[in-house]
């Protein structure tokens, strides 16, 4: 099952068959640790529509939630790391978060800096050098329960990031920061460790970039990586939490206004962004 976040209410998507949920909160109404059999039980009395309701489709995260990211959790993110911070000497840092007991966590953004499927991403002015960082993330309720899955654009700052790991805070958060969508792919099984992460640049209707991974490429486990973002901290309203990645342009590739970001997953869909 899929759910959307729209301007006319919360979208259902099972089966080709669409349901609209009026009058909730989204921010409450994801935030349950029974939500699979929510969704079912309101399919059961709810009209069925067309995909013509899933117009202005919003980010999925509430007005009160926040979004936290995991980094160098695959082995091709800390060769990256290592490379784009080798000449500030701070290669060593990235090569020890990889083997280390504690997971490399941090505050991403609130829901404000954050955009939809089909909005602008932004690349920062003072920066030189920008990818885009296509990530699993985790729908995770207040009490720490993985819900649902959904795809996340950690847009970052190579440049900023590479000359000195401190300014890893401006590297990665600032307006136009992530983006998030199409949908919350919701199930209370765990995603298959084939499930696979792509990622295409067309710049100039070419396309000048592709990759992918497979989930089960990831160090951590997905609860593992929870525990430590909920470790001393509360979310009242649950938190959704990106994963890290596992596709890394070299350092030859940096982005351009204009660029087109298409991230694939499995079950999820496709989401796509425009560089601003």
């Amino acid at each position: 099952m899929k759910l959307y976040r729209t301007k006319a209410g919360i979208v259902i998507e099972k089966n080709d068959l669409f349901y609209l949920v009026q009058n909730e909160n989204w921010d409450s109404f994801i935030n349950n640790d029974k939500l699979s059999e929510k969704i079912e039980d309101l399919i059961l009395v709810l009209k069925k529509r067309d995909r013509t309701i899933l117009e202005d489709i919003l980010p999925p995260i509430g007005n009160h939630q926040e979004l936290w990211a995991c980094g160098v959790t695959y082995l091709r993110s800390k060769v990256g790391r290592q490379e784009e911070s080798k000449a500030s000497g701070g290669a060593d840092f990235y090569a020890k978060v990889y083997e280390a007991e504690r997971p490399e966590v941090f505050f991403k953004s609130t829901p404000h800096r954050i955009v939809g499927h089909n909005a602008f991403v932004r690349i920062r002015k003072d920066s030189t050098w920008d990818v885009p960082e296509p990530e699993l993330t985790l729908v995770v309720t207040s009490s720490g329960k993985i819900v649902g899955y959904t795809i996340g654009n950690d847009m970052s700052s190579r440049s900023i990031e590479g000359e000195n790991p401190l300014y890893l805070p401006q590297a990665k958060t600032y307006d136009g920061c992530a983006a998030l969508g199409p949908c919350v792919y919701v199930t209370d099984k765990s995603l298959e460790a084939n499930t696979t992460i792509s990622l295409e640049i067309n710049r100039n209707d070419k396309k000048v970039f592709e990759g992918s991974i497979a989930i089960s490429q990831i160090k951590r486990t997905f609860q593992e990586l929870v525990s430590f973002v909920y470790r001393e901290s509360s979310f009242p309203y649950g938190c959704l939490i990106m994963t890290g990645t596992g596709i890394v342009p070299g350092s030859d590739f940096t982005l351009k206004s204009g660029d087109l970001v298409n991230i694939s997953i499995d079950n999820i869909g496709t989401l796509s962004n425009t560089v601003q």
